[in-house]
């Protein structure tokens, strides 16, 4: 059985992600069979739509693949840049596409599956979402387009989500707009087969079908977000939440001193500058480049150790504190590839 689904049912194009028992986490060829769906759909007149869900088990998408990636960077990091390139386009693809794109985020949309459904013109939250971008605690950053969507956060919400990983509801997700619309679980195969016959009608079809969403728990938490996470500089950050006094303060610094310091920095610098970028492409090509070093860097390889392979979830990260990552290094990281080794869109 194919890692990915591609068919047509009435008037839309399915992607179903089919990899359960990794969470259906992406690797190289489920990105390219998405590039090759949208490819073939594109200009084909009986898809008017293309909706992306997953098959079976607990979660949407729970990322890529990490492992992977970690065995590739230890080595000479070729298989981990062929993937970055292949889910980069599709990510890119699926930002630009000429038809609309209905993404059901029905369980644990992280990492790689927060890229694969942000770019959709419609996002669908439901009590299950559990949507995350938690890539600082295994020394990675917010990618897939992270520098872009969390930058366009009200406040500092996206600065927070980047450093700490925090993990938000389906209710939050709506509160900050990384979801369009909000339905209950035990309504979206009405609502898809709704959808799949219907296709022009499918924002009238998802606020029929939506339910009353329960409070956004982080807006009580905004105000704190806002003045402790001010500052693109993260030892500035620290300060404030080591002087904050208060309980959330504390809970925040202590999540923030089992991460990556190096990917923190990474993280606040990308967010900075996603803010500013011309388009979805200029990105792209810049998470690719900070994607193609910081993959092979002692800090990714370390927190796939501790969190993946050995579980002891104590990596050690070098350097271990922020004061210890210099601007030298960040801009590094940051400076852009050869022409011949830079990301193009497809």
């Amino acid at each position: 059985m194919s890692d990915v689904l591609t068919f047509i049912e009435g008037k839309v194009g399915r992607i179903r992600l089919n990899r359960p028992k990794a969470i259906h986490a992406l690797n190289t060829a489920m990105c390219a069979a998405v590039l090759d769906a949208l490819a073939a759909w594109r200009h084909d007149p009986a898809v008017e739509a293309v909706m992306i869900d997953h098959a079976e088990g607990r979660g949407f998408c729970a990322g890529g693949d990490i492992r992977m990636l970690a065995e590739s960077g230890a080595k000479d990091g070729v298989e981990a840049r062929e993937f970055f390139f292949t889910e980069y386009r599709m990510n890119h693809r699926l930002f630009t596409y000429e038809k609309p794109v209905v993404a059901f985020m029905d369980g644990i949309t992280m990492g790689g599956g927060v890229g694969i459904s942000q770019p959709a013109r419609y996002r669908v939250a439901t009590e299950n979402t559990r949507l995350a971008m938690p890539e600082t605690g295994i020394g990675l950053f917010p990618d897939v387009g992270g520098g872009w969507y969390l930058s366009r956060l009200p406040g500092r919400v996206g600065q927070y989500l980047a450093l700490t990983g925090h993990r938000l509801d389906g209710a939050e997700c709506l509160n900050l707009g990384l979801a369009s619309d909000y339905l209950t679980s035990d309504t979206l195969d009405e609502a898809k087969a709704r959808i799949a016959a219907a296709p022009t009608e499918i924002e009238e079809i998802l606020v029929e079908l939506g339910s009353p969403v329960p409070e956004a728990k982080i807006v009580a938490h905004e105000q704190d977000i806002n003045r402790l996470f001010e500052s693109d500089r993260l030892e500035d950050i620290y300060a404030a939440l080591e002087t904050s006094g208060g309980v959330w303060g504390a809970e925040a610094l202590a999540t923030l001193r089992t991460k990556s310091p190096q990917t923190m920095k990474v993280s606040l610098r990308l967010l900075k500058e996603g803010r500013q970028m011309v388009d979805f492409a200029a990105e792209m090509t810049q998470e690719y480049a900070v994607g193609a070093r910081v993959v092979m860097r002692h800090d990714f390889l370390e927190g796939v150790r501790a969190v993946i392979v050995d579980k002891d979830n104590a990596p050690v990260w070098d350097p271990d504190t922020p004061e210890g990552v210099t601007d030298e290094l960040i801009d590094a990281i940051f400076a852009p590839l050869p022409a011949d080794e830079a990301w193009t869109p497809q």
